[in-house]
């Protein structure tokens, strides 16, 4: 049997991906089918599901609202939703990321002039600690909705469910091992591998021109994939090298 549901919140093919892995896991649903333009998810299930057995699936993600509705009301709260998105300047879009990088380099700036002149290395040394902290951080808050984010993109997640779930970790240990300048030799030669490997990701989303959610700081802000995620990553492999050949 088939059953057609109204879901709002979705904005991307990253949601859609999301919404139907999730609904997917449900016992006896046998398919599932979404049209983001309608945000509709068409079930297929080999026995009557209470909705709120499938309203419970998605608890975790409560953008993601299901129900039986009128069809009509849900299609023009989605326009009216995608309007709204469209319309946002690019500040508005990327204004945490902004912020971000604008109080670690501020941090970074007043530690690395504290001495009686501008070191360079001290500089980058904290902006890569603030970085990985912070940016981690965001990704604890929700650590399971970022694997799932980032499973959408990430060459190795999307082998590796629990990358995700490692990859968050590393971060929030780089963090820690560049806030004590822990051997960093091989803490930058790790950290321009490991963002390498997660450039490429983000570049081959970016090149496809695919509409996912970028899962830098995990789940909590809905950034858009683009060229700045690639910007971002780019830096702290430049950073890193840069680093490396002065310890070297």
């Amino acid at each position: 049997m088939t059953h057609t549901y109204n879901i709002s919140g979705m904005t991307c093919d990253g949601c859609i991906a999301k919404v139907s892995f999730l609904l997917k896991r449900t016992p006896h649903v046998k398919d599932v089918e979404i049209n983001l333009e309608k945000g509709q998810a068409t079930v297929t299930m080999d026995e009557q599901i209470a909705t709120s057995v499938l309203q419970d699936t998605l608890k975790d993600y409560p953008k993601y609202q299901l129900s039986e509705g009128s069809r009509h009301s849900h299609i023009e709260k989605n326009i009216f939703a995608a309007q709204a998105e469209e319309s946002k300047s690019w500040i508005q879009t990327y204004k945490p990321i902004v912020l971000i990088f604008g109080y670690i380099s501020c941090i970074s700036l007043i530690t690395a002039l504290s001495g009686k002149t501008f070191d360079i290395m001290l500089f980058m040394r904290v902006f890569m600690a603030g970085f990985f902290l912070t940016f981690s951080f965001f990704k604890m808050l929700d650590l399971k909705g970022f694997a799932s984010s980032y499973a959408m993109y990430d060459i190795v997640a999307k082998k590796f469910s629990g990358w995700g779930y490692v990859y968050a970790f590393l971060e929030l240990g780089l963090g820690i091992a560049f806030a004590l300048d822990f051997e960093p030799v091989f803490v930058n030669a790790f950290t321009a591998v490991l963002m390498t490997v997660s450039l490429l990701g983000v570049f081959q989303s970016v090149l496809n021109k695919k509409k996912i959610q970028c899962a830098c700081l995990g789940a909590v802000f809905n950034l858009p994939m683009s060229t700045v995620t690639i910007i971002e990553d780019g830096l702290m492999i430049l950073m890193s090298i840069a680093m490396l050949s002065m310890y070297l």
